[in-house]
């Protein structure tokens, strides 16, 4: 019998309202060992003066679209993505931040927190700043500024 278990997915990323020109992609790869995650973000806002932090949240979250309203572009996202009763920083769909470089960011990691086929149909959150990895419930990590829906394939 063949496995149809997704072993990829990929969220394409898209800001909207002040942060519309943030645009990326992730990718998702199941792996023997966990999930090779591998994230592209570009048009991130950039810190000013000499000590800008230029870390962003990224999350996934539980909801399935990266739809709200004007106020709040994707409230529908929902809250982090947890199967257990965790507090944050460790509800499954807690990631390790971005650096900002000029407006741009690139991470690879791999996790165990979650399989593929369990994030497919999440959402995935860039926060507009660094997450604390302490505040409950989520960091303190400010306003969803770019979401993708995270979808089975390449």
């Amino acid at each position: 019998m063949m496995n149809r278990t997704p072993a990829r997915a990929r969220a394409v990323i898209r800001g909207a309202g002040a942060w519309a020109g943030v645009n990326g992609l992730a990718t998702f790869r199941q792996c023997r060992r966990g999930v090779l995650v591998t994230v592209e973000v570009h048009g991130l806002p950039v810190g000013e003066g000499d000590c800008p932090e230029n870390f962003f949240g990224l999350h996934i979250h539980q909801g399935e679209t990266c739809t709200g309203t004007p106020e709040r572009p994707f409230a529908h996202a929902g809250g982090h993505f947890q199967r257990w009763e965790c507090p944050h920083p460790a509800h499954t769909g807690d990631l390790p931040p971005l650096l900002g470089c000029q407006g741009h960011a690139f991470s690879s990691f791999l996790t165990d927190r979650f399989r593929v086929e369990q994030i497919i149909g999440r959402t995935l959150i860039v926060h507009a700043r660094r997450d604390d990895f302490s505040t409950q419930p989520s960091g303190d990590a400010g306003a969803m500024i770019a979401c993708g829906q995270i979808v089975a394939g390449c």
